[in-house]
């Protein structure tokens, strides 16, 4: 069985090797999977570099979302999962993957596996931080910084089913008009714009934004906290232009909260929130409310290129790997 691994840390398209390896062995509890399409992140660029907060030991897999189809399971599980389409947080760049029964979700027939694969990761942290953390309300007013990658665009979607107006920020031209199909309210091509934060206030006549959703950090962190409201809610998503530092007299002379937004070890916490989280996505995508923007899907065989693209912020949309090109 083919697998794509990292076994000395460093850029994807220099380090990943592809590996024959043994079948991997179904245990009790678990379910075998043919992988159709493995969706991919910038926290696995990071790993594949050692500089993600959790270093998994080498050789690592990269992958954060497996789809495909069910073909055994192990003592214990129902065997009418057995040729079931399915998506689930976990797997890998690996022809077949071995998962608990509990990571796996019976896929809707609304979504492809290259959809499906955008949805844990992208749409789970999206969830999480508009209802959970920011308790996103209809008629409010939401700022999506990074807006055409996967994150950002997953924000574009759910903010729009909640009922908020979406103002999203991306950079470019191609980026831009995905933004407008997904059904941003307002569009600002930070490129093009010399002062972001007076084009957010001339599009909320000088009030803010009550949500910001920020995956970018950086410098855009500094313009973004300018642009909150009174009692607004700042999420932290990430950090792809870097840590920002952040000057707690602003938060406190505008009354608006930072709020820290750790998808992956609230699962921990609270196991059984992803069950709800991908439950309410699901009904959201048949009611075609949720329809996962996607860069050109990728080979199996150009998985380093596809990471290292996303290292270098050449993608609109979510990164997939496709195992039947």
């Amino acid at each position: 069985m083919r697998t794509w691994r990292i076994h000395e840390l460093g850029d994807p398209i220099d380090q990943l090797t592809l590996d024959e390896v043994a079948e991997p062995e179904l245990e009790p509890g678990r379910v075998l999977v043919e992988v159709d399409a493995v969706g991919l992140a910038f926290p696995d660029v990071l790993q594949c570099r050692g500089e993600y907060q959790v270093k998994p030991p080498l050789p690592y897999c990269p992958g954060s979302e497996t789809a495909g189809r069910v073909s055994a399971v192990g003592d214990g599980v129902d065997q009418a999962l057995v040729g079931q389409r399915v998506v689930a947080l976990g797997g890998g760049l690996a022809e077949r993957v071995v998962l608990p029964e509990g990571s796996v979700f019976t896929l809707p027939d609304s979504l492809t596996a290259t959809k499906a694969v955008a949805v844990p990761m992208n749409y789970g942290t999206t969830w999480f931080a508009l209802h959970d953390r920011a308790h996103l309300a209809a008629g409010e007013t939401l700022l999506v910084t990074g807006a055409a990658g996967g994150v950002g665009s997953a924000a574009i979607q759910l903010g729009r089913a909640a009922g908020a107006r979406v103002i999203a920020v991306a950079g470019g031209a191609e980026k831009v008009a995905a933004c407008e199909a997904l059904g941003a309210d307002a569009v600002i091509d930070h490129r093009e714009v010399d002062d972001l934060v007076e084009r957010v206030r001339e599009l909320t006549d000088g009030r803010g934004v009550d949500v910001a959703y920020d995956p970018v950090g950086g410098e855009t962190f500094q313009q973004v906290r300018r642009c909150m409201a009174w009692d607004g809610r700042l999420l932290v998503i990430g950090f792809v232009a870097g840590i920002p530092e952040l000057k707690t007299n602003h938060v406190l002379l505008k009354n608006y909260s930072v709020v820290g937004v750790h998808w992956g070890a609230s699962l921990a916490r609270d196991p059984g929130s992803l069950d709800r989280q991908m439950a309410a996505v699901f009904d959201l995508a048949a009611e075609g409310a949720v329809d996962p923007l996607l860069h050109t899907p990728y080979a199996f065989a150009d998985a380093p290129l596809a990471l290292q693209d996303i290292a270098d912020r050449k993608v609109v949309g979510k990164v997939v790997a496709d195992l039947r090109l």
